[in-house]
């Protein structure tokens, strides 16, 4: 199964919408957002891809009741799971936190397979070690409404473990600062 894992979208439809698109012509059939929606309502450019769209709230928590409303609206692709999450997707536990610090805690209990994080909205994959005597997946997919840095993403493949940073196609129509990335077809 792959994912589209992306964080801090401070309200970019179109970018996030961009990098969601891409996702799925990518192969992806989930979508986890790390936080920093701000509005509710960008979430709505997502419903008409179709895939189910884990979200947490992060610091920039925005409007947190009709987040709650949006979410149980019948048909709603939307699963709003407050500051935090912890799920099971493809046979792999993943958790997902807004903060870095609290990620790498995560991590090192070695309870999941793959902890996702956003915040400072730099892209990072790394392995950290767990007190299990293993590592385990810690992941930032940078911020995908390109809030300081070049909107990203990051495309997961759970069967394989298998992690790409991924640029967002920002489409001619969007105005952007950012360099202009071929959309995947």
């Amino acid at each position: 199964m792959k994912i589209c894992i992306l964080s801090d979208s401070h309200d970019n439809r179109h970018l996030m919408g961009a990098a969601v698109a891409d996702a799925k012509a990518r192969g992806a059939e989930a979508v986890l957002h790390c936080g920093d929606v701000v509005a509710p309502t960008t979430l709505r450019v997502l419903q008409k891809y179709e895939l189910p769209v884990h979200v947490i709230h992060g610091n920039n928590t925005g409007d947190l009741y009709n987040m709650t409303r949006l979410a149980a609206e019948p048909g709603s692709v939307v699963r709003y799971h407050g500051q935090d999450a912890a799920f099971t997707l493809a046979d792999r536990h993943i958790f997902i936190v807004h903060y870095p610090h609290y990620a790498k805690a995560m991590a090192c209990t070695g309870e999941y397979d793959l902890v996702c994080c956003g915040h400072d909205h730099r892209p990072e994959l790394a392995q950290v070690d767990n007190v299990k005597g293993g590592k385990t997946w810690m992941l930032n997919p940078g911020t995908v409404g390109g809030v300081g840095h070049a909107p990203t993403y990051i495309l997961a493949d759970l069967a394989a473990m298998v992690f790409d940073v991924m640029a967002v196609p920002v489409p001619e129509t969007v105005p952007s600062s950012q360099p202009r990335v071929t959309p995947h077809v």
